[in-house]
């Protein structure tokens, strides 16, 4: 897999006031498996200070395929990560410009489709497959993430 490293310093800055000995989640991406938290340790050179620690987590899915909608397509090989991806905040904010409320994003990639190492399990997936069905083949829709496509 391919970690980029030279966008990660820009989005991961943001870290709490004050150390608790508590560790922040930063990014849980459950799309493509990472997960990143920061938390204040004591430095190696200086016990009086605290430096801010970043683990980054990276879960690799088995037999992940290029689509993963597609049972049929070829397994994956290369995992792309780019950190200004997985910290993307696509939500809008509201922010006060001269007295004035506006909606803001904090990401200009939010149109592009995200790719999936591994099924979300909140989304639903569905794939078509060939049924024979009284000597005459149909294609059929089925649900890939049956929890998350039905309702209870």
């Amino acid at each position: 897999f391919l970690l980029d490293p030279g966008t990660a310093y820009p989005v991961l800055s943001g870290y709490p006031q004050y150390s608790d000995d508590k560790e922040y989640v930063l990014v849980n991406n459950k799309c493509q498996c990472v997960t990143v938290t920061s938390k204040f340790v004591p430095s190696k050179e200086n016990p009086d200070e605290e430096i801010l620690e970043r683990n980054i987590r990276i879960l690799v899915p088995l037999k992940a395929r290029e689509n993963i909608s597609d049972p049929l397509s070829p397994l994956r090989t290369t995992f792309v990560y780019r950190m200004t991806e997985l910290c993307k905040k696509c939500s809008p904010v509201e922010i006060e410009l001269g007295g004035e409320t506006y909606q803001a994003q904090q990401s200009t990639s939010c149109n592009e489709p995200e790719t999936c190492y591994t099924y979300d399990r909140n989304k639903c997936y569905t794939s078509t497959f060939p049924f024979l069905y009284h000597g005459e083949v149909e294609n059929v829709k089925a649900a890939l993430t049956p929890a998350s496509c039905f309702a209870d």
